[in-house]
């Protein structure tokens, strides 16, 4: 494994009882890549992500961050990990700064570290301005970005989006489709974005089709367009998706 690589899955599988989910997924993420992870709902696109940050665990597979084993090394694994999980998690009764603060000591950064990382990842995200308001007073995308410069404070390897913009306006979501492709240049951040909508993907983006559990795809937007002889990427991903496998 190579020292950019931010994360690893190799022959994952994972089942709710006798019901499969995931079979035998492979997916490599690295470093300064914006991977989308593509799949209609129900795809098992969640179920990864909960394995990859193991809120699950697995007994068929392996799953490596920035060359840490999940299993055998989870502590110095998860270090590697920032996540934005779909549904939101800030408290709407503390400031933007309390938040990021609290989440901070969770993560034993001290307080003068913390004010300088936290400046730092607001200002990236245009809300350091924002910073003294209460979350509540926020809108939806505002909120979103918060989650994300929270999840960036300990400078994570590999930041997983499950679907951060549902709910979104589309002037916010594609607000934040831009900032987050600007973070993945400006600090070589690996980003793992799991989505269904199409408008989220950029043209240099690592595509992983998803479907019932498998892998159908993977390579960049023209790559994956080829793949199934298709002229869009929507309608690369209809037959991929189509029907049963």
């Amino acid at each position: 494994m190579t020292n950019n690589t931010a994360l690893n899955i190799q022959q994952l599988s994972f089942a709710y009882g006798k019901k499969p989910v995931l079979k035998d997924v492979d997916l490599v993420v690295r470093a300064g890549q914006c991977c989308i992870l593509l799949g209609p709902n129900g795809a098992g696109k969640s179920t990864l992500f909960s394995l990859i940050t193991r809120l699950y665990s697995y007994s068929e597979g392996q799953i490596a961050l920035a060359g840490f084993d999940l299993k055998q090394q989870p502590l110095k694994a998860l270090a590697q990990l920032g996540v934005v999980f779909q549904q939101p998690t800030l408290d709407l009764d503390l400031t933007v700064q309390q938040n990021l603060f609290y989440h901070a000591s969770l993560q034993g950064i001290s307080r003068k570290l913390a004010k300088s990382a936290i400046q730092q990842q607001l200002e990236c995200l245009a809300m350091f301005e924002r910073k003294d308001e209460l979350v509540r007073q926020l809108n939806g995308g505002h909120r979103r970005r918060v989650e994300i410069a929270r999840a960036l404070l300990h400078q994570p390897q590999l930041l997983l989006l499950d679907e951060p913009t549902v709910g979104l306006d589309v002037p916010s979501r594609q607000a934040m489709v831009e900032q987050v492709h600007e973070l993945v240049k400006q600090s070589n951040t690996a980003v793992l974005w799991a989505t269904h909508l199409m408008d989220e993907i950029y043209p240099e983006d690592e595509v992983v089709v998803i479907h019932q559990g498998n892998i159908k795809a993977t390579g960049n937007v023209e790559q994956v367009i080829k793949s199934v002889d298709a002229k869009t990427i929507q309608d690369a991903f209809f037959k991929l998706t189509q029907g049963k496998k």
